[in-house]
């Protein structure tokens, strides 16, 4: 359905409402001053002054009266200028350590944190192993790339257990601040190993702004921070980070199947309905103790699948 949207004068709308007396409809929508019903068009005219033409007719019933097309202003975007840890241009291009984390989302397993580095002269070669943006690969071709990447690039893989994650939460850190200890000490490590080796910059796959990250770590005794680039989705732009991030799910997804054999079942990933009633499950099979060493007890999941333990046993 085509409409027109016109600005009007009051005395405009009221020689218009005159003209229009034979059609006018006995209901008005809120703030009009009338609305018309012509063979082939609505007319409602507001009383801001612009007055709606709607339906086939609308155009050419719009040009028979006088006013102003009112064109809608296109809503300013506004581009946040990018931070003084903007990657460069060229960072694709670049020799490069990158880092990434897994399972911050999910309810069961570990939190993963991977750095790797990829030089320049490695890029094609990762490239050639499949290495582009995990969320974009099957957990088969996680498995398969991660393989050919642990002989293939140097890394720093951390896996902080559920079992710390909760104490470490408990005591109030949040986990902006535990992933944070964890990027900065996995860049850490790769830089010591590959110590001689150029490297051109290092591109955290940003989860906070950067000014909250270094204050994150005003107590770490060894801050990483020269020659430190922030981006989202930085696995787009530079494959170190694109490596890191299959490193660390393949990481998770071990991590996932050892709790599996633990209790036995298969572990959902994610925090949705169906994770609250595997916990339940858990729970009742296992005890409380399942929420410490295989959950992320802050989660929401946890009071939920408490509450389908009362509701069943009720």
């Amino acid at each position: 359905m085509s409409h027109v949207v016109k600005k009007m004068t009051n005395s405009e709308i009221l020689q218009m409402k005159k003209e229009l007396s034979s059609v006018l409809s006995a209901k008005t929508p809120p703030g009009a001053v009338f609305s018309a019903k012509l063979t082939d068009c609505t007319v409602t005219a507001y009383q801001s002054g612009k007055v709606l033409f709607q339906g086939k007719g609308a155009e050419a019933a719009s040009q028979k009266y006088s006013g102003e097309v009112s064109v809608p202003k296109e809503k300013s975007k506004t581009v946040k200028p990018p931070h003084q840890y903007a990657p460069p241009q060229n960072a694709s291009e670049l020799s490069m350590i990158g880092s990434d984390e897994v399972g911050t989302g999910d309810y069961f397993g570990p939190m993963t944190v991977a750095a790797a580095y990829v030089s320049r002269a490695n890029l094609e070669l990762v490239k050639e192993l499949g290495v582009k943006d995990s969320k974009h690969l099957n957990d088969k071709q996680i498995i398969q790339i991660a393989k050919e990447l642990i002989h293939t690039v140097p890394y720093s893989l951390l896996v902080l257990n559920n079992e710390k994650y909760n104490e470490l939460q408990q005591k109030g850190m949040t986990q902006g601040k535990i992933k944070a200890i964890l990027h900065n000490r996995a860049l850490q490590n790769v830089k010591a190993k590959i110590e001689g080796e150029e490297i051109e910059g290092i591109l955290v796959d940003q989860f906070c702004e950067p000014g909250v990250y270094f204050n994150y770590l005003t107590r770490e005794k060894n801050l990483l921070k020269e020659g430190l680039y922030f981006a989202t989705k930085g696995e787009s732009i530079h494959l170190s980070v694109a490596a890191a991030s299959i490193l660390a799910r393949y990481s998770f997804l071990k991590e996932m199947d050892k709790l599996g054999h633990r209790f036995n079942t298969v572990i959902p990933k994610g925090a949705g309905p169906h994770v609250d009633v595997k916990a339940a499950e858990l729970v009742e099979k296992y005890g409380d103790t399942v929420f410490d060493t295989a959950t992320k007890k802050h989660f929401a999941n946890t009071q939920k699948a408490l509450k389908l333990l009362r509701k069943k046993r009720s």
